[in-house]
């Protein structure tokens, strides 16, 4: 069986660490390298349900997107079970789970989180939205859809408990999407020549600015955007390791709620 060190290796080999944004916190962050591994839970999240349904289901590794501790916004200077980052860590090192997050390198990388957004929306000619991160992706719808059409066709595919947006009144058919929190990326969509930018985390002042760019700024929510990644890591993790048993978090779900 292969080792903890020997998965976080090959899901390097997809997702460079060098493409990871320098405050990010990516790699094995909780667990022994040299533990050997029968069995992985992949989930968007490391949450204390996913730690509990890990140690559940005898699972050895946890693979997850976003980290399970990131000492830019929070820095570990304790580890006690009355603060909720502390409990988690001390669950998953009594259960033995050990946890692998492929953050903003997997969000850049190449089939990673934006290129499997683009794709569950219908996109074609995918390439990237901006140079410098290489995070987001614009691309082409196989036809011209309305405003409303296209807004139905985000929910239909992303199941979000609802969207936030601005703009549109125009013909959607170039597309940029930016999984999670890229509001702020909004311009390089206008710059693109893009109808409608698909993200998440959408700040009021990027919803004004958009719609008076002409352009239709959907947020579509953080974990609906980001969550389609899990089966592309699980199916990555079955092909590079046949000999693994890959399960898909049925624990961890959108928790924001829309009450109107």
């Amino acid at each position: 069986m292969p080792t903890v060190h020997e998965i976080e290796r090959a899901l390097f080999q997809w997702a460079p660490k060098d493409l990871a944004q320098s405050w990010d916190n990516v790699g094995l962050l909780v667990g022994e390298p040299e533990n050997e591994v029968s069995r992985v839970l992949v989930a968007l999240d490391v949450t204390e349900a996913v730690a509990r349904e890990a140690a559940e289901k005898d699972c050895q590794l946890i693979a997850a997107h976003h980290p399970v501790m990131n000492c830019a916004w929070s820095p570990v200077q304790s580890l006690r079970s009355d603060t909720l980052q502390g409990k988690l860590l001390m669950d998953l090192v009594r259960s033995n789970v050990a946890a692998i997050c492929m953050h903003t390198n997997l969000d850049a990388a190449q089939g990673g989180v934006n290129d499997v957004l683009a794709a569950r929306l219908g996109l074609e000619q995918v390439e990237k939205l901006g140079d410098e991160e290489g995070i987001g992706r614009v691309g082409t719808l196989p036809a011209s859809l309305s405003d409303r059409a296209f807004l139905t066709l985000v929910r239909d595919r992303l199941k979000p408990n609802g969207l936030r947006f601005s703009g549109g009144g125009r013909s959607v058919q170039r597309v940029a999407v930016g999984g999670g929190a890229c509001g702020d990326m909004f311009p390089l969509a206008v710059e693109k020549g893009c109808d409608a930018f698909v993200t998440a985390d959408v700040k009021y002042n990027q919803f004004l600015d958009a719609a008076a760019m002409g352009l239709l700024l959907v947020d579509a929510g953080h974990f609906p955007t980001e969550d389609p990644v899990c089966p592309a890591i699980a199916a990555y993790l079955r092909d590079r390791f046949p000999e693994l048993t890959v399960i898909e978090s049925d624990s961890h779900r959108e928790i924001v709620q829309y009450y109107v």
